[in-house]
């Protein structure tokens, strides 16, 4: 079966981004959300690196992926798999959370892969209700689902390993990273600049963001990216603000983060201009 992807958004489920696809041999690179992956496997099996532990999440079973946590995806069978995914920002989750009387903290979800028949079937029913345009539907299952995954499969965020050695040095090579997106330093300046040699930063920086520094700045651009498309900016603007070399080089990194190319993005978000390049 030929592969397909459908990003959207629907304003009664706010902060949230809304993915059905079913893929094959496309792979997710090692990557972060800033927000919530979740998502129903519908058939198949979905294969996923998340923190140097494999999993496998069979149709029926929930994805629940924190924000933050360097993760991949690829098929688990020759088949591919297919899924329902929603991604709800921190604040969305956060916000319900308080609501149900949860302290105001960022909700924690301990366990990556989990059966649960009541909640997949939630999930299956808000989804469809947000792709087929219903409201009313759409913004009460979303909630319910969201509280009923809070209560049943949520749990304290563990206590933050104490500072090791090279943390401070990894601290500043962030915020280095994050003020010179567009002119990155090599690594032998990024470690000069923050006190280190160089591979004990590479350690130091991959032991705590599961990702090296390269890799690091191009799951960032790929963030800002989707934030600037989101504001209409269009996407040959976008590679250039980002600091990809061109537009191809967005298309390339951005679909292999995303699941779909940005101009397919843009175009759910109802923010795609007229005359942008169909290939973006």
């Amino acid at each position: 079966m030929k592969e397909q992807a459908r990003f959207w958004r629907h304003p009664a489920v706010p902060g949230t981004d809304l993915l059905k696809a079913r893929y094959v041999t496309h792979r997710f690179a090692r990557h972060a959300h800033d927000g919530y992956a979740i998502g129903l496997i519908t058939t198949g099996v979905e294969e996923f690196d998340y923190r140097g532990t494999l999993h496998r999440a069979a149709a029926g079973e929930i994805v629940l992926v924190n924000p933050d946590a360097v993760h991949t995806g690829q098929a688990g069978t020759p088949g591919g798999w297919s899924y329902r995914m929603l991604y709800p920002s921190v604040e969305a989750l956060a916000g319900i959370a308080a609501d149900l009387g949860a302290p105001r903290s960022t909700p924690y979800f301990p366990e990556q892969v989990v059966r649960d028949e009541a909640v997949a079937a939630l999930l299956g029913r808000a989804h469809l209700a947000a792709e087929r345009g219903d409201a009313l539907a759409a913004s009460t299952l979303s909630r319910a689902l969201f509280a009923r995954l809070l209560t049943r499969h949520a749990a304290p965020r563990p206590a933050a390993a104490a500072p090791g050695a090279g943390r401070g040095a990894v601290r500043e090579a962030l915020d280095l990273l994050h003020e010179r997106l567009v002119d990155p330093p090599t690594l032998d300046d990024l470690a000069g600049a923050v006190g280190a040699r160089p591979f004990a930063l590479l350690r130091a920086f991959k032991a705590a963001t599961g990702l090296p520094p390269h890799a690091y700045l191009t799951s960032l651009r790929v963030r800002r990216a989707r934030h600037l498309l989101l504001t209409g900016m269009r996407p040959a603007q976008v590679a250039t603000e980002v600091g990809f070399t061109d537009q191809a080089h967005l298309n390339r990194h951005f679909k292999r983060i995303m699941g779909v190319p940005p101009a397919a993005y843009q175009r759910a978000a109802g923010t795609y201009k007229t005359g942008d390049s169909p290939a973006a």
